[in-house]
């Protein structure tokens, strides 16, 4: 089986994932009720309740998925779209859809799809690995032959960029350490779209999904 031509990646949806010990206080830059503030955007609470309790349920009671997990893909989600918003990286709708579909492990995708909270999850996802391809020359699709490379330098683009971005996490979470969240417990590992995925093919059948990270 080809294994050329689809995006894998580390930091998302996996197995053995610890929950995450709830501790009170805020960071001095995020709001009551704020996970997370990304330049003048807010994560709050209840909106990365509402992302873990769905992915929770289209991953199944098996695995335990950590609130902060969830939350570091929401804010490289949002670091990536501010980024691509300043440099004007236009991502359109007919470049999301086929990028959905290989951010996600194959035999989560329809779960995800189908769930507006998780569809909306997979979006960002996907709107960040074609920003991330085109941020490095590519022209986004994430079938070509370059698109793994691309996609690596492309996160590196982003992540060099977000130092001028102002991040503040709230402490329960984790910390913001300049580029990425830390400390948080857990990890998700079938989807990350700041990570450096590897293309390989979309079509017929999937290898079994080998959780990094």
């Amino acid at each position: 089986m080809s294994t050329s031509r689809r995006l894998r990646a580390t930091q998302v949806v996996g197995a053995g994932l610890a929950s995450v010990l709830l501790l009170g206080g805020c960071a001095a830059g995020t709001h009551p009720g704020a996970a997370a503030t990304i330049g003048d955007n807010e994560i709050s609470v209840s909106d990365l309740d509402k992302s873990t309790a769905a992915i929770q349920s289209a991953v199944g009671g098996q695995q335990q998925i950590a609130p902060a997990a969830v939350l570091k893909i929401l804010v490289n989600n949002e670091v990536a779209a501010q980024v691509l918003d300043q440099r004007s990286i236009k991502v359109s709708d007919a470049e999301i859809e086929p990028a959905m579909k290989v951010v996600v492990d194959q035999s989560l995708y329809p779960k995800f799809a189908a769930n507006p909270v998780t569809n909306d999850f997979l979006r960002a996802a996907a709107r960040a690995v074609v920003g991330q391809i085109k941020l490095a020359g590519g022209t986004g699709s994430v079938t070509e032959p370059n698109a793994q490379q691309q996609s690596t330098e492309g996160a590196k683009l982003i992540e060099e960029a977000s130092k001028n971005i102002t991040v503040d996490i709230a402490p329960r979470y984790g910390t913001w350490d300049g580029t990425q969240l830390k400390e948080g417990s857990g990890s998700l590992s079938k989807l990350s779209p700041q990570s450096s995925p590897t293309p390989t093919a979309p079509q017929g059948e999937q290898p079994p999904a080998e959780p990094q990270g």
